[in-house]
């Protein structure tokens, strides 16, 4: 059985060129129509009004030849109206006929459209209409006006007159063949112009339509072409392109989370295994009297102890580091000097790195800003970073430490310089990352847990900083970041 039309099933393109096609066909034809009536309508008028003004003329005519006769019509005037083709019967004041011609076709002179024309006419009405004519080739309709004819305000006659509406007819056929060929002209170029209007309106749309097919296929990475003209569809082929950059961006950070929380989860199994394992094997040796020697059972122990101390930082690593990120971590912003917090804290690690043979520098200068900080924090962010750059420095090495204003005007940046063995450019950018393994050198043997970098991040973070590393390899490392400054805050100095 064959399926009824479904116009929901016609795609968007056929359905706006019909639209624009019956739309403009329509109003074709209606306009095609009311000018062949008013053409018509007009040229009916004109024909009528000229027949009138023949009708009166010759009606004048004949008013003066009655008046040269002696006010009576003794002779016929065929021959003086024989070459008047328009003129079909004239009759006197009594009704009998003067002069009754058949010029286009066969009519009868007691035919009752004339009849009662000229009737009318002898009562002083004109009168005017269609007469049916017959030929030889058919028949065909005449209009006609009869009119009274009056001298000195007497009836005299009346006069019959017609022309062949067939040559009005045929003119007014032709302009409406003119017409149709101009709609049929002016139809074909608008379905032309349709066709290619409704192309460049829906190639858009269809761009669209393949790139959403492709993304949810899982391929991102799909865009579309934005049209030149800055339209609707323009617009929104822009703004599918910037929803797919979002869409795209947020499946390759949910995908990069998934992989760091893979690794995460990775890690954190391997760095608790190691110290797992390491006190199972002592645990064991204990228990089993595998150790005889007091002392060795001694460092037995104190090793024990050293693993468990290990899980337990990494375990509270970890709890600082969710929480920071959570923003669960309450920060007591108040203004800080960072000169003095500097050098409170260098003096914390200046010894070991004394007995490390490493030199350190202060570089802060003097009127550095305060800044809006949690005091705390910061000494955590600096203790962190001075130890880690500590660990991987040689002997005869170097650590600098400085701080200054921001070239935005609008912060302080502090940056720790160490002449280490330096970190590669490809490890680089991952540094910050938790668990992420730069270099066996700077982590391996340090027994930190590996989530260092990424606290100093989540604190610097929360503050609404930033951090950052620049690093040669063989030549050392400089990690800086950068906090807001106290707002209206001066230094005892300043004030």
């Amino acid at each position: 059985m064959k399926r009824p039309f479904d116009i929901t099933q016609v795609g968007l393109r056929t359905k706006l060129t019909l639209s624009l096609l019956l739309v403009t066909i329509g109003a074709i034809l209606i306009l095609s129509i009311v000018i062949s009536l008013a053409i018509q309508s007009f040229y009916r008028e004109a024909q009528h009004d000229n027949l009138r003004q023949k009708a009166i003329y010759f009606a004048g005519y004949y008013e003066n030849k009655y008046r040269q006769q002696g006010y009576t019509w003794g002779n016929k005037y065929g021959t003086l109206v024989s070459s008047e083709p328009e003129i079909q019967k004239i009759v006197d004041a009594s009704g009998q006929d003067i002069v009754c011609f058949q010029p286009y076709g066969f009519v009868s002179c007691k035919d009752p459209t004339l009849g009662n024309a000229l009737h009318k006419s002898l009562n002083g009405q004109e009168d005017d209409g269609y007469l049916n004519v017959s030929t030889a080739k058919g028949s065909f309709l005449s209009i006609y006006i009869s009119v009274p004819m009056r001298i000195n305000g007497q009836i005299i006659g009346a006069l019959f007159i017609s022309d062949p509406k067939a040559d009005s007819d045929a003119l007014i056929n032709r302009i409406n063949s003119s017409i149709e060929l101009t709609a049929l002209i002016v139809g074909s170029l608008v379905l032309l112009f349709s066709l290619l209007l409704t192309r460049s309106m829906t190639r858009p749309l269809k761009w669209l339509t393949l790139a959403a097919e492709q993304m949810k296929q899982g391929k991102y990475a799909q865009r579309v072409p934005v049209p030149a003209a800055q339209d609707e569809l323009g617009l929104l082929a822009q703004t599918f392109n910037e929803m797919a950059d979002t869409i795209e961006s947020d499946v390759n950070e949910l995908r990069r989370q998934e992989q760091a929380r893979r690794e995460l989860l990775a890690n954190i199994a391997h760095d608790l295994a190691t110290p797992l394992t390491a006190i199972q094997g002592f645990s064991e040796a204990l228990a089993d009297d595998m150790i005889q020697d007091p002392a060795a059972r001694q460092e037995t122990a104190q090793r024990i102890g050293r693993e468990v101390q290990r899980l337990r930082r990494m375990v509270a690593d970890l709890q600082q580091m969710t929480s920071l990120e959570s923003g669960r971590t309450r920060l007591d912003l108040a203004p800080l000097s960072l000169h003095e917090l500097i050098a409170e804290t260098l003096a914390v690690i200046e010894p070991e790195c004394e007995h490390a043979g490493i030199v350190v520098h202060n570089e802060t200068r003097d009127d550095v800003p305060l800044v809006q900080a949690d005091s705390d924090r910061v000494t955590q962010v600096l203790l962190n970073l001075l130890d880690n750059a500590r660990r991987h420095t040689p002997v005869g090495g170097t650590i600098t430490v400085g701080a200054h204003p921001g070239e935005s005007g609008q912060s302080v940046e502090v940056w720790i310089e160490d002449t280490g063995v330096g970190i590669d450019s490809a490890d680089l950018p991952h540094i910050f990352e938790r668990f992420y393994r730069a270099d066996r050198s700077r982590t391996g043997a340090t027994g930190g847990s590996g989530l260092g970098l990424s606290i100093v991040r989540a604190i610097i973070t929360a503050h609404g900083g930033k951090v950052w590393a620049r690093s040669t390899p063989g030549k050392g490392t400089r990690i800086s970041f950068s906090l807001p400054m106290a707002e209206k805050v001066l230094l005892p100095a300043q004030v």
